[in-house]
């Protein structure tokens, strides 16, 4: 791989980041006048742009909040904003 390879890699990469932290601020800013929205694991991965396996190990490796209500586990839409934020510019992996 060239180092121009890689640089465009990097700045597609920086820019998805960005677009996904804009998307989840932008939800997140609409539901300020109620409770903050909790968002299933399957909705959380869609807006992370990562699979459900992702998101369940970011949540095991304390890298995600998330809460239990019942039997479902849950993940505030804040928490994903957060995690893009500390994520921004770094692949989003299991285990990292």
């Amino acid at each position: 791989m060239t180092a121009d390879h890689e640089a465009a890699i990097r700045a597609a990469t920086d820019a998805l980041a960005a677009a996904i932290l804009a998307a989840v601020r932008a939800e997140a800013d609409s539901h300020d006048a109620g409770p903050e929205q909790l968002l299933s694991i399957d909705r959380a991965a869609a807006l992370a742009g990562v699979g459900r396996t992702s998101i369940y190990a970011a949540i095991g490796a304390g890298r995600l909040r998330s809460v239990k209500v019942g039997r479902r586990r849950l993940v505030p839409a804040s928490a994903i904003a957060e995690l893009a934020a500390t994520e921004q510019g770094a692949h989003f992996r299991p285990g990292r």
